[in-house]
């Protein structure tokens, strides 16, 4: 029985042990708090986060050493600012190789650095190269009840993402690999951005419309971004592209659309963020684009206006103002310059 160690015990890490525990697997669910840990042994329930019974082969570790103890694999599922601090204490109680995977969908603000470059950066024995990135349209709570999900893996480490793929696959969760690392993570990360603009559009009552347009001159966004950083513009078609933008901005289990719709709807991000009890990535990421846009010289303008709303207190319909009286522009300017610049590449 293979022996896996997930690091993080909120939604999104509790769904993967079950898929692993599925799959035959000794799975150590890690948390930094012991009364979760105690309560998850006790009950075979984690019911703050998913509304489910979980299987005997998980147990819960609130000792980061043991819960690492001769395990060939470490999930990371923990929130992007909590990365570093993680791989800390790894470095120092990690005593042997593993197969380090994470599933952390977010950009550091200050240092703009992926979660694979944060973690290869605060781990002494691990390169960049050999990390592996799992990622797409997968609400934890369906992953749960094992509804038919489908994620992709990547590592420039083919090794090491097939291994990967292996370890997730089975008959409700399908596995893809993929080769393009900077637009696996950044296709996970970016489309939260969106996720808060579609809730913001939801709250303010607007219909599908202004939705569809918002999703989709939101990937032309995410696609601009990330090939300016190295991606492969067909990634953002795939399923961390596309597929878990529509995921994420079309129902009530993205807490990024949540947090988006009170926004909407009046209430103030401090609020929100108070009331939801819970990691928003997309206002982490929202400021690191932010930041990435100005320094790359991409034009990201639902972005910029996201950040307006989170950071400058503007007011969400002002924004939309804004944004619908911008010059005219021709639709496909976009995505010609995205390939011919790949083809001079």
């Amino acid at each position: 029985m293979k022996k896996i160690a997930v690091l993080g015990a909120g939604s999104w890490g509790t769904a993967l042990a079950i898929v692993l525990a599925d799959n035959n697997c000794d799975v150590r669910l890690w948390t930094y708090k012991k009364e979760q840990a105690e309560h998850i042994n006790e009950t075979h329930k984690n019911e703050k986060y998913l509304d489910t019974i979980l299987p005997k082969n998980i147990r819960a570790y609130n000792d980061l050493k043991h819960a690492t103890d001769d395990v060939e694999s470490i999930v990371m599922v923990v929130p992007t600012k909590a990365v570093r601090e993680v791989c800390q204490q790894l470095n120092d109680t990690l005593d042997h190789q593993v197969t380090i995977i994470h599933a952390s969908k977010g950009i550091e603000p200050g240092s703009l650095k992926r979660v694979s470059q944060m973690i290869s950066e605060e781990m002494d024995h691990y390169s960049y190269e050999d990390i592996v990135v799992l990622s797409g349209p997968s609400h934890a709570e369906e992953v749960a009840l094992r509804h038919p999900t489908t994620v992709t893996v990547s590592s420039i480490n083919e090794d090491n993402a097939k291994y990967a793929q292996n370890l997730f696959f089975n008959e409700s969760f399908r596995v893809y690999t993929s080769k393009d690392m900077i637009g696996i993570e950044l296709g996970g990360a970016l489309k939260n951005i969106i996720a808060l603009g579609a809730g913001i559009s939801d709250g303010l009552g607007y219909g599908d419309n202004a939705k569809s347009a918002l999703i989709t001159r939101g990937l032309a966004e995410i696609t601009r971004l990330g090939t300016a950083l190295g991606a492969n513009p067909l990634s953002f078609l795939g399923l961390p592209g596309v597929g878990d933008l529509i995921v994420t901005c079309t129902s009530v289990h993205s807490r990024n659309w949540r947090a988006g719709n009170m926004l909407g709807k009046g209430m103030k991000l401090e609020e929100i963020l108070d009331q939801m009890g819970m990691v928003v990535e997309g206002v982490r990421t929202t400021k690191a684009a932010y930041k990435f846009a100005e320094k790359e010289n991409v034009d990201m303008p639902i972005t910029s206006g996201i950040y307006q709303i989170l950071f400058n207190d503007k007011k969400p319909k002002e924004i939309v103002e804004q944004l619908m009286n911008r010059d005219k522009r021709e639709e496909m300017d976009d995505l010609a310059s995205l390939i011919r610049n790949r083809d001079v590449k």
